[in-house]
């Protein structure tokens, strides 16, 4: 047994065999598996193997098309995996479920993902099995996807994995995990010790042993889920005989699962409910549980059964061969979590992955590229995992992962809120808003008022893929921000605090922007990658010669922080504190701002005394030390006021009562992002990521290639700002008429494919809908006429100028 390595991977499941074969693909060859019994032991070896290519997200598109690209190329090489690309079929019965279908239509292209919409009468030629279903509307194809047999792929990787030169230790279970003081990792296991540099986990349904070894938190463990396998189906060996291909694997909402041929018969995967879903291992695998099984769980799926022989006749007709039911792991939101765990160097996870021969070589082919070059090639963010925090423990994982996992087959609507786990995190004003009709949505664990039910509606989300029954209230909002005044409660806001003699320049060397160092100035900064990517986004205020106030996204608290540690100087100069707990934050904005807040506090707020992008402290009723930074996201005069969270419910009740002589209203989140699609501001993980420079997101004004220090990403900017840039972030007016163009849909040039919108939705002050989408640079002037599909139906969109609303910023100055 080897006693140093480069990397260490924990786990033999087909998620860390991947994790192997890809840092061999790269060209790493001092690699070392362990695996406390036998590869596969885990779900992999009881997994369906299914393997579907449908998918809204543009980066878990890609990342699922590199799977099987991965599969594909073993079989090429001669390996036996049980590949069968017999395609998938989702049936479509009710209206909702077509336009997610048509939704997903014009996304699956900029993934590279090979789709179409079928009729009935196509999908029964598809399904002859199926009985008539009166209700069908069609169905969405996708004939690239298929089911692979999760052990023979297992094995085959591995086999490439030691024929590159790595190593596996089968029945070595691993012990403990310490740092030494090298700085490297020593990894203790039952059959020696190994040092190296990397350790990454990939434990499955271990995971909760995991966390308590290494002592950190993560939200994940495992649900149990079964499939059947009837005896041979007539219908199937006659088609087998005749020389007919395999039929697609049939997915049907009715049913909230799949049928698809096994050998001569069938087999029928359903899903459970929420209410019918059982937890396992919520404090770790049992001693003595390997391989195993547990015992079959009818009862939790009869509806799902009797659907399915309705939908199906031959399933009623045939007997049940056997019973798969057994464990697998599911995060919070249903999404892998990988990455580097926070507070760590070097260490890393790759867990929470229900899906792992669907997800497993895509996820190794980014995580490779991390572990060895710093950063994934792609977006990774929303199976980042640190897209989580403390709040997240073992009660509030168990109540969302059984809503998210019995949710596979609801409709996946634009902004879709999950009930499960709330309210969890709460400002003090949360029953004040209640009481005024706040609509709640969800952000990193805190309630966040989307938009405001006035008196006589029901203050509740009717999800569609058209109009919204929450339209007409917040244009009423937008109205109350671009006509009057109105107050924006954004308590959830990521703050941190960076101070010491070192922090000024130390801000300047990680930053693209020039951090302020005037007391009170404002700047926004953006932390970049080495390749120019965008990694963070904070609003920065110098509070004094050696003291920052940086805000940043609420989703990004765990991230920002982990990265902003990782950075800091080790000579002691700098400290970083995470500040978010300690402020509430009420936004109040529109032209009214000032009259409204000037009686309330003791400086001047006029042009003179306190200009835009400034920031000073005062006093605000009984709270002192108020950061009142005029600054926003809507485009309007405006200050965000950062308070002691002690004091938030006076401070409401204070500004509810001075704003009824001004016209003040309540506005939320939905309200936001209009307006900020009005001045084409950009939105962290969407607009700008770590796959898009900081020059194509349109950020250039915001890169001081001029200042002394070098910066992380300038390297990477110089050369494509010398070179040219081939793509470019741009705003689009968008002509819409009951549905909007939200995320990852195409746009197109005379039918050609030319780039992807990245957000977007309905202006109410103009009327029309806006979007941001990345263009192939030669489609990104002002003026180009381009097309985005918006469920089924191509619709005009023409390249604007940025910031529609106000360019030149006169109403912020005002």
């Amino acid at each position: 047994m080897k006693t140093h390595a480069r990397v260490v991977v924990v786990g033999g499941g087909c998620v860390g065999v991947n994790i192997l074969h890809s840092l061999t693909a790269r060209g790493e060859t001092d690699v070392v598996l362990v695996e406390r019994t036998e590869l596969t032991a885990g779900s992999t070896w009881h997994a369906a193997g299914l393997l579907p290519l449908y998918s809204f997200s543009y980066s878990f598109g890609r990342i699922i098309a590199k799977t099987i690209e991965i599969y594909e190329q073993l079989q090429e090489q001669g390996e036996e995996i049980g590949w069968h690309k017999c395609g998938q079929l989702r049936v479509a019965n009710s209206a909702h479920r077509m336009d997610e279908y048509l939704n997903y239509m014009s996304i699956a292209e900029t993934q590279g993902i090979r789709a179409e919409i079928l009729d009935p009468g196509q999908v029964y030629e598809l399904w002859p099995l199926m009985a008539k279903n009166p209700d069908m509307l069609g169905a969405v194809y996708n004939p690239d996807d298929g089911h692979i047999a999760p052990a023979d792929i297992t094995q085959a990787l591995a086999r490439t994995a030691r024929s590159c030169g790595a190593e596996i230790y089968r029945d070595t279970e691993v012990l403990a995990v310490s740092p030494s003081s090298s700085g490297d990792w020593l990894v203790k296991t039952s059959q020696g010790d190994i040092q190296c540099e990397h350790v990454v986990t990939a434990t499955g349904n271990y995971v909760q042993q995991t966390a308590r070894m290494l002592g950190v938190n993560i939200p994940a463990f495992p649900v149990l889920h079964q499939y059947w396998v009837t005896d041979s189906v007539r219908e199937v060996e006659d088609r087998k005989a005749a020389g007919l291909p395999e039929m697609p694997v049939l997915r049907d909402e009715t049913i909230n699962g799949y049928v698809r041929e096994e050998r001569s018969g069938l087999m029928f995967g359903p899903y459970e409910t929420p209410d019918n879903l059982e937890h396992f291992a919520r404090d770790g695998v049992p001693d003595g549980f390997g391989a195993d099984l547990l015992p079959e769980d009818y009862d939790s799926v009869e509806l799902n059964w009797q659907e399915a022989v309705r939908r199906v006749p031959v399933l009623g007709e045939v007997g049940i061969k056997s019973n798969v039911r057994g464990p697998i792991c599911v995060s919070p939101d249903n999404l892998p979590l990988v990455g580097p765990y926070p507070g760590n160097n070097n260490l890393w996870m790759a867990e929470g992955v229900s899906g792992g021969i669907l997800m497993g070589g895509g996820i190794a082919d980014q995580l490779a590229s991390w572990i060895l070059d710093g950063e994934p090639e792609i977006d990774v963010s929303e199976i980042d995992c640190r897209r989580f925090g403390g709040y997240a423990n073992k009660v509030w994982t168990g109540n969302r992962n059984r809503e998210t996992f019995g949710h596979n087959f609801g409709v996946h609507f634009p902004d879709f809120q999950w009930q499960s786990g709330r309210p969890s995190k709460t400002m003090p004003c949360y029953d004040r808003l209640s009481l005024a009709g706040a609509v709640w949505g969800s952000v990193y664990g805190w309630e966040d008022a989307l938009w405001y039910a006035p008196e006589g509606v029901e203050p509740r989300d009717q999800y569609s893929y058209r109009s919204f029954n929450y339209m007409p209230y917040v244009e009423q909002e937008v109205r109350a921000i671009r006509n009057d005044v109105a107050l924006i409660e954004m308590t959830s806001m990521a703050k941190f605090e960076v101070s010491g003699p070192g922090a000024g320049n130390w801000l300047n060397r990680i930053l693209a922007n020039r951090c302020p160092v005037m007391p009170g100035k404002i700047a926004l900064c953006h932390l970049l990658t080495k390749r120019g990517g965008v990694r963070c986004e904070f609003t920065v205020t110098c509070l004094d010669q050696h003291r920052f106030y940086l805000v940043g996204t609420p989703r990004g608290e765990a991230h920002d922080l982990d990265v902003l540690q990782k950075l800091l100087p080790a000579d002691g100069t700098v400290q970083l504190r995470n500040a978010t707990y300690e402020r509430g934050c009420f936004t109040v904005v529109g032209p009214r701002a000032r009259q409204l807040l000037q009686p309330l506090v003791d400086i001047d707020l006029g042009n003179d005394a306190y200009p835009w992008l400034t920031a000073q402290s005062a006093t605000m009723g009984w709270a002192s030390d108020v950061r009142m930074m005029r600054v926003n996201y809507e485009g309007e005069l405006g200050w965000e006021c950062y308070h002691p969270i002690c004091h938030q419910l006076h401070l409401y009740d204070v500004l509810i009562q001075a704003g009824s002589s001004y016209g003040l209203r309540l506005a939320g989140g939905r309200a936001i992002e209009s307006t900020r699609l009005d001045k084409s501001y950009r939105a962290m993980y969407r607009d700008l990521n770590i796959e898009h420079s900081a020059l194509e997101s349109g950020l250039g004004r915001f890169v001081r290639f001029d200042k002394e220090q070098d910066f992380i990403g300038r390297a990477a900017l110089e050369h494509q700002r010398d070179q040219g840039l081939t793509r470019q972030l741009a705003t689009l007016k968008v002509d819409c008429v009951d549905a909007n163009a939200y995320m990852n849909e195409g746009v197109y040039s005379a039918g050609q494919l030319v780039g992807r919108v990245s957000s977007g939705g309905n202006s109410y002050h103009f009327g029309h809908g806006i979007s941001m989408a990345y263009l192939d640079i030669e489609y990104a002037a002002t003026g180009t006429e381009l097309e985005i599909p918006i469920l089924g139906v191509r619709r005009p969109a023409t390249v604007i100028e940025d910031s529609l609303y106000d360019p030149g910023h006169s109403r912020s100055k005002s």
